[in-house]
């Protein structure tokens, strides 16, 4: 049953909190949402080799069912560009853009793109969201908003610049037509963004975005609109997402189903990534098994209404934040206006210029870039530093999804280096001033307190695991050839986990000490980690007399019965309570000190 409510009715779990002030903001930024992506879906369209037309359709289906099956609230999904230049790539091998032909494959892969995102989600897989650090995110959404910037340069200069150049090739075209910069075009593009700015600074409650588009609107009409250069968004067609049906047959599917799995991929990074992003700033927690099923059921449904792979997209999402939304609805409302605006007012969004667009672009873009987080990454760590700057310069020069990869892999790596060189602290016993009992205690914390001179007492700050054996293994000896240790008293309240190298390891050194005439003992191990001792019979091996339940026992046990009272007869130090109290056994015969 949680099951089905979680993967099918997960807009239960928000629609409680649907009320009349919910339900404003949100229409408020479906509307400017709607607006904003005219001209995006048209472009996209393009990008992606199809006609103009089905990247509205991708606009209108897509982020309907995402919203209702995700678990984002902010989280606005359709056609991007990572994804069009995938889809194109894909495609464009099999047949002709724009053809009839290209058009019912791009519709199978987005089918085939869904499945794959469908079948992740009921494995349950969205676990692996948690790779992503969100150090990672933070530099994938600094690079991103540059890039979204960038996108926008021409429009805000007024310049050519071809399509599907890389970063620096973009910023080298603009800076080299500079020159013939469209003066018109940059104050229009500028002014928007301004307004925008006082707008969300003095009146915060305002849809700024929105009301910064319409007097952009109307300063391009001051400064003369198009016989001054200033582009407008052309004319949308007029009619809804017709239904249709992908080509099932087994040589198309075989045809496509590797790229499938690509598009799978990056749009899955993409809307897990973004969601991310959005929510680190509205404090929400992401899903990602659901936004996995959120993602996949929107490309399987919109392969039947006429609409690509989409995913999420970075601009709309942004924009939608900052607009104020407050639940998934708006997502739903964008996708309705956009209809509504196609069918009812399609010839007036041809007044709407390009420039105004840009404008408000580059604040939702400026908008993206944590300065804060990066501040503290900057002022906190040197390893997180190199982690988001790598992110970041990887999301400018290479392609989007190997930003990714890369940026999980530079985690995973941080956490592997951290957790194989874990802290074994020596502890010793001291007087606690509010109850007067004894506890052990970091000796770092006081250094003049003593250590008993025959018994080392430490604790495994980390897991006992293959990468960390080693260090754990040359600690201990270090404690024991160097420091003359031959008893060692493992407190285990900080192993949370041990793996078969770690636990031959605790057995190999168990051993050594065992022959140099003393042993590794244990006290207070977790349940979990006990439970593996005991399965793999390392217990036996090392003997359960070297166990104890918790660190009193272990300590009192050891001091009295097996520690050479010989030498803590004449001891002057008796840092522990029980060396106060007679031994349970007669002295051994003087033996020297270890």
């Amino acid at each position: 049953m949680q099951f089905i409510t979680q993967f099918l009715y997960p807009f239960l779990l928000w629609l409680p909190k649907v009320n009349r002030e919910t339900l404003k903001a949100d229409l408020v930024a479906g509307l400017t949402g709607a607006v904003i992506v005219l001209p995006q879906g048209v472009a996209f369209a393009t990008i992606a080799g199809l006609p103009p037309e089905y990247g509205l359709y991708t606009a209108m289906v897509t982020p309907i069912v995402a919203a209702l099956f995700g678990s984002s609230w902010h989280l606005i999904s359709g056609p991007t560009t990572a994804i069009s230049i995938v889809v194109f790539s894909a495609v464009s091998g099999h047949a002709e853009p724009g053809s009839a032909t290209f058009i019912q494959y791009t519709l199978t892969l987005t089918f085939l793109a869904g499945v794959y995102q469908l079948a992740f989600a009921l494995a349950r897989l969205g676990v692996l969201v948690n790779f992503v650090s969100h150090t990672v995110v933070i530099g994938f959404t600094a690079g991103a908003a540059i890039l979204i910037a960038t996108s926008q340069m021409n429009q805000v200069f007024g310049v050519t610049v071809p399509r599907g150049e890389s970063f620096m090739v973009t910023w080298f075209d603009i800076f080299q037509q500079l020159p013939q910069m469209n003066v018109y075009v940059f104050t229009v593009a500028i002014l928007t963004l301004v307004i925008a700015l006082v707008l969300k600074t003095w009146v915060k409650r305002l849809p700024n975005l929105l009301l910064a588009l319409v007097a952009g609107s109307f300063i391009a009409y001051l400064l003369g609109g198009k016989e001054v250069g200033i582009k407008l968004v052309t004319e949308i067609p007029a009619h809804l997402p017709p239904i249709s049906v992908p080509d099932f047959s087994l040589a198309t599917i075989k045809r496509l189903a590797p790229q499938a799995f690509a598009v799978a991929l990056l749009g899955l990074i993409e809307a897990v990534s973004i969601s991310r992003a959005i929510a680190s700033k509205s404090h929400q927690r992401i899903d990602g098994n659901q936004e996995f099923f959120g993602q996949g059921l929107s490309n399987i449904v919109g392969s039947f209404f006429s609409s690509y792979a989409g995913s999420g997209s970075f601009t709309r999402s942004g924009l939608n934040y900052t607009s104020g939304a407050q639940t998934p609805l708006s997502a739903i409302f964008a996708a309705i206006l956009l209809a509504l605006i196609i069918l009812l007012v399609a010839p007036l969004t041809a007044y709407l210029p390009i420039p105004a667009m840009a404008g408000v672009i580059m604040m939702v873009a400026w908008n993206l870039v944590d300065f804060g987080h990066i501040k503290k990454i900057f002022e906190t760590s040197r390893a997180e530093t190199s982690i988001l700057l790598t992110t970041f310069f990887a999301t400018l020069f290479l392609e989007l999804e190997f930003a990714i990869y890369l940026g999980v892999l530079l985690s995973l790596i941080l956490f592997l280096a951290r957790t194989s060189i874990p802290d074994v602290v020596s502890l010793v016993p001291t007087t606690e001033a509010a109850t007067g009992k004894s506890i052990l205690v970091n000796k770092y914390r006081d250094e003049r307190l003593p250590e008993c001179p025959q018994l080392k007492v430490v604790r495994i700050d980390m897991s006992v695991y293959f990468g960390s054996a080693n260090h754990i293994q040359n600690r201990l000896h270090y404690m024991s050839e160097q420091q003359g240790y031959k008893r060692i008293l493992v407190i285990g309240s900080g192993i949370n986990f041990i793996d078969l190298t770690g636990a031959e390891m605790l057995e190999q050194e168990s051993a050594r000490l065992k022959a140099a005439g003393g042993g590794l003992y244990f006290a207070g191990l977790k349940r979990k980690v006990n439970t593996f001792i005991h399965k793999g019979h390392f217990d036996e091996h090392i003997g359960s007399a070297f166990f104890f339940e918790n660190k009193r026992e272990a300590i009192e046990q050891i001091t009295r019965t097996i520690l050479n009272h010989d030498y803590c007869h004449n001891c002057a130090l008796r840092v522990f309570q029980e060396c106060h109290q007679p031994p349970l056994t007669p002295p051994e015969p003087t033996k020297p000190q270890g």
